[in-house]
């Protein structure tokens, strides 16, 4: 009998980050259903973004209250769960505190876990009351209902609860609080027990500590559903990211071949070009589904945080446009996952009569004026535009669904060489105007 709670917590633990390895491998395919891009340049530059960005916060701090705050739980609740270690040895060896034997470094270790625990819990406090009292307005755009609005306070409460549970466990210890050592905050908490019965307060304290280690083991899972899956992928996510200057667009591989075709004069322009299995299905401009992106813009999608810095600084959403790029990176998301889920279901993708451009309307990626205002904002370098301007091309070469002033420019720039309407010979007679 003695050793039923450590099998219990050892299938708990099984199941738990076997659960975990799973959706993670189903990101990870997600992820892969992008198209083929090269990131691999310049890796020094791209091991010190994922420093400075993903672990320093850097641009983070750009806003300091919320910056600060985000840094404080961030590191707070990293730096806490290392103790997850010793809960997991202690509950599958049947043990109790198995790192005490390491004397005052040990005390000092839970004292710094119980002073973040208490910055934590204040910290997320705050957040709350950002969000639910002070309402700032980017948390309350039009896309943040459902679940996407909840979401963020699920995990605050999420965070609270493990916080708490944590230090109590700790003050209802009372070897722990007679040591003397580490109990910081646990001490000023224990005295709520001091008329407990010492089975009573044993029985708080492994309480305490189940419901703390069940509660790691739901938040781990939860990532995978929740926009907090950017505590994981910030890392992949800032090391990818684009290193060109901002406002370079890339071009179209099956474009530029075209091009140097024409200007090549030894280049048979008759020649088919030798068909393979990749080739068989003639690859579209731009992107009209999910699957025409690049593994980089669909890393993007599922590394957002919604945190609406983008859309806060977006210039069309505040004349009142209908773009909203975090809309974007949110809509993207939830269509890869939609295909997703058509794979799981029926072991290969069947055609839904869905894609992105059934989601994302024509008024919202011609609102974008490419001002690249949400690339700079995001604080983990997600780039919203690339996803626009390819949705934009497809709309252009593949439908031609531009608009008529959009239309009449580019019909004028390939018969003018100009924007404007005038022959290429009259394109000089104002400087005869007086």
């Amino acid at each position: 009998m003695q050793y039923i709670p450590n099998i219990v917590f050892a299938i708990l633990l099984v199941v738990g980050v076997g659960f975990f390895v799973r959706n993670i491998k189903k990101l990870i395919r997600n992820i892969k259903l992008g198209k083929a891009v090269d990131r691999s340049d310049n890796s020094s530059l791209r091991w010190k973004n994922m420093a400075n960005i993903a672990l320093g916060q850097s641009k983070m701090v750009k806003r300091p209250i919320a910056g600060l705050l985000h840094i404080v739980v961030y590191v707070g609740f990293i730096i806490i769960n290392i103790e997850v270690l010793e809960i997991i040895i202690d509950g599958l060896l049947g043990t109790h505190r198995v790192f005490s034997f390491l004397g005052a470094l040990y005390g000092f270790l839970i004292g710094t876990f119980e002073i973040l625990a208490l910055l934590v819990l204040v910290a997320v406090i705050v957040f709350w009351i950002r969000r639910i009292l002070l309402k700032i307005p980017r948390f309350w755009n039009k896309e943040m209902v459902g679940f996407p609005k909840n979401d963020a306070l699920y995990i605050l409460y999420f965070e609270m609860v493990l916080m708490s549970l944590f230090l109590v466990m700790n003050a209802a210890d009372t070897h722990f609080q007679q040591a003397s050592s580490g109990n910081i905050i646990s001490q000023f908490i224990a005295p709520l027990f001091s008329d407990f019965q010492p089975e009573i307060l044993h029985l708080v304290e492994r309480i305490a500590w189940w419901i703390h280690i069940v509660g790691i083991f739901i938040f781990l899972n939860y990532l995978y559903y929740s926009k907090h899956l950017h505590i994981l992928l910030a890392f992949p996510n800032t090391y990818y990211a684009n290193l060109n200057q901002k406002g370079k667009l890339t071009n179209l591989e099956s474009v530029t071949k075209e091009v140097q075709l024409m200007l090549d004069p030894n280049a048979d322009p008759f020649a088919a070009p030798a068909e393979t299995e990749t080739d068989a299905i003639p690859e579209k401009f731009g992107a009209e589904d999910a699957t025409d992106l690049t593994w980089v813009q669909l890393l993007n999608a599922y590394t957002c945080t919604e945190c609406g810095r983008c859309t806060s600084v977006c210039p069309a959403n505040q004349t009142g446009k209908a773009l909203s790029p975090r809309a974007i990176m949110m809509k993207t998301r939830d269509r890869i996952q939609e295909i997703g889920d058509n794979i799981d279901k029926n072991g290969s993708y069947i055609d839904d009569r869905k894609n992105l451009m059934t989601t994302i309307s024509a008024e919202e990626i011609w609102a974008c004026t490419t001002c690249n205002a949400c690339v700079e904002e995001c604080p983990i370098n997600i780039d919203p535009l690339s996803i626009i301007l390819d949705l934009r091309r497809f709309q252009v070469m593949e439908k031609s669904a531009a608009s008529q002033e959009l239309n009449g420019m580019m019909t004028n720039i390939e018969n003018n060489g100009a924007p404007w309407q005038y022959s290429q010979m009259d394109r000089l007679n104002w400087k005869n105007e007086e």
